[in-house]
């Protein structure tokens, strides 16, 4: 009885201890608090199970030069200000950011990822990362960006070239 007794009130008190811990300001929301134990690897497992979940299968469009250079032009324009482009430093946007944008371009970018599952992120954003859903924009925008990220490690000269250009001044 005294097992049953203990299990229900342990039940009970983690979820009154949590809501203790968010009203009385505990929780680190700010972007340059630490995250949570496992908050990382919780949050990865959830979006790699949606996405294998719902991705759509076939890309909508193919992986020709003129796909990649309006997917670049796109990328520039909606995602360089987070992810940056080749060559270039972190926007102040980015370095401000928590969990910080991946930089695509830098390190493990997108390349190895296959282009269904960047074309979800794209179309649905994910949540409580900065990431929006880019609904916005056309469907075949939206596979033409996650294209161009797919094959980033082998663009035609010229996408690459425009990619390494320094942003305009505003």
């Amino acid at each position: 009885m005294k097992f049953w007794a203990g299990l229900v009130i342990g039940i009970l008190a983690l979820p009154v201890l949590a809501f203790l811990c968010v009203y009385f300001g505990y929780v680190p929301i700010a972007t340059a608090a630490p995250p949570f134990p496992f908050e990382r690897r919780m949050a990865s497992m959830a979006l790699k199970a949606r996405i294998a979940r719902s991705k759509p299968m076939q890309p909508g469009v193919p992986a020709n030069e003129e796909n990649l250079m309006a997917g670049a032009r796109l990328y520039r324009e909606y995602c360089a200000m987070c992810h940056g482009v080749p060559s270039q430093p972190k926007t102040p946007i980015a370095l401000g950011m928590y969990p910080p944008p991946p930089q695509l371009f830098q390190g493990h970018g997108v390349t190895d990822d296959p282009v269904s599952d960047t074309y979800w992120k794209v179309t649905n954003g994910i949540r409580l990362t900065g990431m929006p859903a880019f609904i916005a924009l056309s469907d075949t925008e939206r596979w033409q960006i996650s294209q161009m990220l797919a094959t980033a490690d082998k663009l035609p000269t010229a996408v690459s070239a425009y990619l390494a250009q320094a942003p305009a001044a505003k």
